[in-house]
């Protein structure tokens, strides 16, 4: 395993305007307006305890809702424009998209829409069931699902790409 820096980002805090930062555009964590609420009032009562998490681009990997309730108030004003952001750099936007996925995997809940469009980014990107299992930690059954392949697309997919993947469970699945 390739040795880290695993404080790095939090050595780097930078305080930035929020206007330079952007969404990204496949986010599949969805939160109600009263958790909105409730993530302001946390803010207020105990300081901004999470930097957001961006791209060299300024696009969000982690934070949005953080990203969001900094420009409404009273937050707007009592920050006055600024908002804490720490910045990593990925080698893909794969590697990005997993980001994402795994900071917000506990918090929020998944829209299956954009969940399928991750996945099948993802595999047309090249990875494999396994990487992207490893990378968003996601069942192996869990991608076949969201793949919305069909058994035969899936099983020539499995071969071809050496996939590591039990043909049961995809046979089980269809029949």
């Amino acid at each position: 395993m390739k040795q880290q820096d695993l404080f790095k980002p939090l050595r780097e805090l930078q305080f930035i305007k929020r206007d330079l930062v952007k969404p990204n555009d496949y986010n599949p964590n969805k939160v109600l307006e009263k958790n909105l609420k409730l993530l302001t009032e946390s803010i207020l009562n105990n300081g901004f305890c999470f930097p957001i998490v961006i791209r060299p681009d300024y696009t969000i990997i982690d934070g949005f809702h953080r990203w969001l309730v900094s420009g409404r108030e009273p937050l707007k004003t009592l920050l006055a424009g600024l908002i804490p952001v720490v910045v990593v750099s990925h080698d893909t936007k794969s590697d990005d998209m997993a980001g994402t996925i795994t900071f917000n995997r506990a918090r929020g809940t998944h829209l299956l829409e954009p969940m399928e469009k991750i996945v099948k980014k993802l595999l047309d990107e090249g990875l494999t069931v396994d990487e992207i299992s490893k990378k968003i930690g996601m069942s192996k059954e869990e991608i076949f699902r969201l793949s919305n392949i069909d058994r035969e697309q899936f099983l020539k997919l499995v071969t071809s790409r050496k996939q590591q993947f039990n043909k049961g469970q995809i046979l089980r699945r269809n029949a």
